[in-house]
């Protein structure tokens, strides 16, 4: 679904995404190759503040993160270290 100034676009899976303005829905109508489309994301990842400060976390991330840590702080012998799930993940190749 693509409407103009404030433009709704429907993803692949149907869902919308937020609104986007008049250049981003130009821009998603120029046909660009992969390479093109990689680079976009680049820029557009790279122009995401750095400081946390800057996003807003929602609460329910805040939430989960707090219940993971609290998990975590229960039972530290339920974890694997890294290393481990290297040597694993290697051994299945």
């Amino acid at each position: 679904m693509l409407m103009a100034s404030n433009v709704l676009f429907k993803g692949k899976e149907g869902k919308m995404s937020q609104q986007l303005p008049e250049a981003a829905a130009e821009l998603l109508r120029t046909p660009l190759s992969v390479e093109q489309r990689l680079e976009l994301i680049g820029e557009l990842w790279d122009s995401i503040p750095d400081s946390i400060d800057a996003l807003p976390v929602p609460d329910w991330h805040r939430e989960e993160l707090e219940r993971r840590l609290a998990a975590a702080d229960a039972d530290p012998d339920a974890s694997i270290p890294w290393e481990e799930i290297k040597r694993r993940l290697h051994n299945k190749s």
